[in-house]
């Protein structure tokens, strides 16, 4: 169901749009969290390590996809919000050729480069073999992490929050139960923890665009829809670029610090991976909470509602600070015992590093 966030009480449409949100990214953090879970707990510190230490790596991978979402999404809810449907369908072709495109690259590139990528960071030689496996896999599922970015983030356009958080969930939940199949039951260590995940990812990416599609037959248009528009491309690269180099940046600056890391053994790198899981659940939330707003934006500025967008402003700014209470509290408290999650009889060591 295709959702106007043009009308209504913005505070309230914001919740409503923004609330399945939150699911989707906490189902879309279980994945990284379950790899790790059941590497630290089922194989051991150094393969926890081995993850931590390729998920690394996988942020700049995301921060494309990431920008694809967001460029893509905000361009269609402009488009959608404005009522111009043929527009918005080019928009949603537009944005899946270009990822595509920009996928292919950085799969070749990630291919040719992952083993040096490993050695730029310091990865200690006990984990090598295990976290160049890890990523590989990773690699081989950039389409489905690529086009299921683009599926959601159209949804969002929609004002469709509900659809991508149902294939989260169930995809995230065949994730947990995959990763125990394969490490406990076939002893495929890491390389089945990787595979579940690329598994699990590719059903739920496949799913999305069956329905996406879907649901964009049923707009009609007095005439067909370009596929591509160089025009609809500028405008799409004008917001993914600057959310791709922020992104980047902080890849990069965590890639420097994990190679830091590194240079101390398996132990603090455990203990450095399970704090890193936690702290990245925060702020992926926030993340989607901003991707939310500007999706409630992007629809005003459409339909020329620029009243709704600075109420939208002030109501998802006041979701921050009820955000960010309860988290801080539960951080500072428990801290310690959510890190012992991830730890399967964890050294004192380990467990202060995270």
């Amino acid at each position: 169901m295709n959702n106007d966030l043009t009308v209504g009480k913005s505070e309230k449409v914001l919740w409503r749009f923004c609330l399945p949100l939150f699911g989707s990214i906490i189902f879309q953090q279980l994945y990284n969290i379950a790899d790790s879970l059941v590497a630290g707990k089922f194989i051991g510190e150094n393969a926890l390590a081995a993850v931590g230490n390729s998920y690394e790596i996988t942020l700049i991978f995301i921060a494309f996809a990431f920008g694809c979402n967001i460029g893509g999404s905000v361009v269609v809810a402009q488009f959608f919000g404005a009522k111009r449907m043929k527009e918005m369908k080019t928009a949603v072709s537009t944005t899946f050729i270009a990822s595509g495109v920009l996928c292919a690259v950085l799969m070749v590139a990630g291919l040719l480069l992952d083993e040096k990528m490993l050695l730029l960071i310091n990865t200690p030689a006990e984990v090598m073999a295990d976290s160049a496996l890890y990523l590989r896999i990773y690699i081989f599922g950039l389409p489905f992490v690529f086009f299921y970015n683009v599926a959601t983030g159209i949804f969002s356009a929609l004002g469709d929050s509900k659809t991508p958080f149902y294939f989260l969930a169930a995809s995230s939940l065949s994730n947990i139960g995959a990763d125990i199949l394969f490490v406990t039951a076939f002893k495929m260590g890491v390389a089945g923890v990787a595979w579940a995940t690329f598994i699990c990812q590719g059903v739920s990416c496949i799913l999305a665009l069956v329905f996406v599609f879907a649901r964009l037959k049923t707009v009609e248009t007095e005439e067909r829809a370009p596929l591509f528009s160089g025009e609809i491309l500028g405008k799409i690269a004008r917001i993914a670029i600057p959310s791709v180099l922020q992104q980047s940046f902080i890849s990069v600056g965590n890639i420097i610090i994990q190679g830091v890391i590194n240079t101390f053994g398996t132990a603090v790198m455990a203990g450095y991976s399970s704090g890193v899981k936690l702290n990245n659940l925060v702020i992926t939330s926030f993340t989607t909470l901003g991707n939310g707003v500007s999706n409630f934006t992007a629809q005003n500025i459409g339909a020329g509602k620029y009243d709704r967008v600075k109420s939208g402003y002030w109501a998802g700014t006041k979701m921050v600070w009820m955000l960010s209470v309860p988290l801080i509290a539960l951080y500072f408290f428990f801290g310690d015992k959510l890190s012992m999650l991830f730890l399967e009889s964890p050294t004192e060591l380990a467990l202060k590093t995270s």
